[in-house]
């Protein structure tokens, strides 16, 4: 059986292979698609078929889906072209005769009013009218967003954000490569639409509140106006648009949008998800080194 994953040259869906060689799906078994296949060489000499694939380009998804029974859709990170992309994926997917997909949605996206959740909707209704198997992994935020922010939240005592007291569920991208691998390799996930989210919800003061004790650092968090936060990461470099989709991120983070208590994740991977102490204990550990 055939297992492809789409953007393994990114950090999640490289970590999805890996996680399938780790629970030892042979690696003939394994297809891998980028766009420069030169990026995951390390795979191809570890086996794994690597094949060329953009999303922007459906001639290169149907020569690549060939001979796949089951294929993970890893949403593309172009925000405003996803749509389109992902329409060509799940068409190529169908004209291939790939037997099921999974995809990686957000939170709630059939009723998220997150900006980022729209397209994610638009391609789960797209699953839908194709009539293709499916399952839908609705991933709460990366940890990462947060352990990626150390050095500077270190460097001026202080994680900024406009989420207010909300709750995120944040969990590693491996945590969610895990449980992507596992509905990606194994039988009865037809139709299954799963939440996934870390088992221990954390607000940002929670954050860092929890850097500073393991840090020894002073660190506090300042809850800011979603325009005085979009400002902020504007000064920080971050273009303009990009910046305002983080903001709206923080402020459905502040009414729940980003929160899920299924227990979904840690259940598809049979293990606890990575705690927050934990990840900045990593991050602080890599900051030092």
């Amino acid at each position: 059986m055939k297992l492809l994953v789409t953007g393994a040259s990114g950090h999640l869906g490289h970590l999805v292979v890996d996680s399938l060689l780790e629970r030892g799906v042979p690696a003939s078994d394994v297809v891998a698609i980028a766009r420069t296949p030169e990026s995951i060489a390390d795979l191809a000499e570890r086996g794994v078929e690597v094949r060329r694939a953009d999303y922007d380009d459906p001639s290169s998804l149907e020569a690549a889906f060939v001979g796949v029974d089951r294929l993970l859709l890893v949403s593309g990170s172009a925000v405003g072209q996803r749509i389109a992309q992902h329409t060509n994926v799940i068409e190529a997917a169908k004209a291939a005769g790939v037997g099921f997909v999974a995809y990686t949605s957000i939170t709630r996206a059939d009723s998220s009013d997150l900006v980022l959740a729209a397209e994610h909707r638009a391609t789960e209704q797209l699953l839908a009218a194709s009539g293709l198997p499916h399952a839908l992994l609705r991933n709460s935020w990366y940890l990462e967003n947060y352990t990626g922010q150390v050095a500077s939240a270190l460097e001026h005592g202080a994680v900024l954000g406009a989420a207010g007291e909300g709750r995120v569920s944040a969990a590693t991208r491996a945590d969610y490569a895990d449980a992507a691998a596992v509905v990606l390799a194994g039988p009865g996930h037809e139709g299954a639409v799963y939440e996934l989210g870390s088992d221990d919800a954390f607000t940002l003061e929670e954050c860092a509140s929890t850097l500073a004790r393991v840090s020894g650092r002073e660190v506090a968090y300042r809850d800011l106006s979603v325009e005085d936060y979009t400002a902020a990461l504007v000064a920080a470099g971050l273009p303009q648009g990009y910046a305002a989709v983080l903001a709206d991120g923080d402020r459905g983070l502040a009414q729940g949008a980003l929160f899920t208590d299924t227990g979904d994740l840690s259940r598809l991977t049979g293990r606890p998800t990575t705690g927050v102490e934990t990840a900045l204990h990593a991050a602080l550990a890599n900051t030092v080194a």
